[in-house]
């Protein structure tokens, strides 16, 4: 029997947990001598959900997920899926993925930690979201703080914008909306509703300014400790559990902008936004994540979604 330690950084409800849990009945289905322990939500226990990959490199959790913009300054590879104003369906990032750049930006991941990646997940189209004033260009952003994630192309990103980015640890994101001590925040329309924070910034822009990858992985010490019948039953689980959580997280976007629509929270469309104002806004972060990247990776990349 093998015990594996599985953490994750969302509750029941969240797409990611549900992707959890098809992988471990999948696993179980497939080979039932594994012993999975879940801990869904680890900052329900007060540990930083960025602390999750760190966690699964040293050995205290054996699989994890983790939005992949927390690895990108390890792995320089990873600022593919931090350029901005590039993907505006997940359909087209799906393709990227599946060519020769997501190979190589899998095995750049791998040789760069002690992890395996046993899958790309869904992060959603992140979108800006505030309490002061609908989001239309450039001009708008002026004096706005929003939170962001630990990473430095990201808080790039939204500087250029014209905004101000304050780092806050998911655990801390809801409070520093509620509390009011960030005008604004950015996430997929999914976690906006999720999390409730759409009752404290009424004001939605669908930027789709960056399309958030997770990363689906386990410590590579355990995975290499399996015999193959064990290596073969994660792999497909976690393949069935990828595919699974792409499908989820289109209908629960539908599902987010449902319960929107109900609670008469209008959505500032993408069509209204100056997104090429904000292209130019952005390009020297652009430059800054191709400059790090094989040329011919960054064109596999970019044709796949173009």
């Amino acid at each position: 029997m093998k015990k594996l330690k599985i953490g994750g950084y969302q509750g029941a409800q969240s797409v990611h947990t549900k992707a959890l849990i098809a992988f471990t009945n999948k696993l179980l289905e497939i080979d039932p001598r594994f012993q999975l322990d879940h801990q869904f939500d680890v900052t329900a226990d007060g540990v930083a959900a960025q602390d999750l990959f760190s966690g699964v490199d040293t050995g205290a959790y054996d699989i994890c997920y983790m939005a992949s913009g927390y690895m990108t300054e390890r792995v320089n590879e990873l600022g593919l899926l931090d350029i901005p104003f590039l993907v505006e369906d997940r359909e087209k990032i799906v393709a990227a993925l599946q060519t020769e750049a997501g190979n190589v930006l899998k095995s750049a991941f791998e040789q760069k930690t002690e992890m395996k990646l046993l899958g790309f997940w869904d992060n959603g189209l992140r979108h800006l979201t505030n309490n002061k004033r609908p989001i239309l260009s450039p001009a708008d952003c002026h004096g706005l703080s929003i939170r962001t994630l630990n990473n430095l192309f990201y808080q790039n990103t939204l500087q250029c914008m014209g905004l101000t980015p304050v780092v806050t640890d998911v655990k801390e994101l809801v409070v520093a909306v509620r509390s009011g001590k960030v005008d604004g925040q950015e996430n997929p329309l999914t976690n906006l509703v999720r999390f409730g924070m759409h009752k404290f910034q009424p004001h939605i822009s669908e930027t789709g300014h960056i399309n958030g990858v997770a990363l689906f992985v386990m410590n590579a010490n355990v995975f290499a400790s399996l015999d193959a019948r064990g290596q073969e039953a994660v792999m497909e689980a976690s393949s069935y559990a990828t595919q699974y959580q792409w499908r989820v997280s289109s209908e629960e976007d539908l599902e987010a902008r449902d319960i929107l629509k109900l609670e008469s929270i209008e959505i500032v469309p993408r069509s209204r936004i100056d997104i090429a104002g904000f292209k130019l806004a952005t390009k020297r972060v652009m430059d800054q994540i191709y400059v790090k990247i094989p040329n011919d990776v960054v064109k596999e990349f970019v044709s796949a979604i173009n």
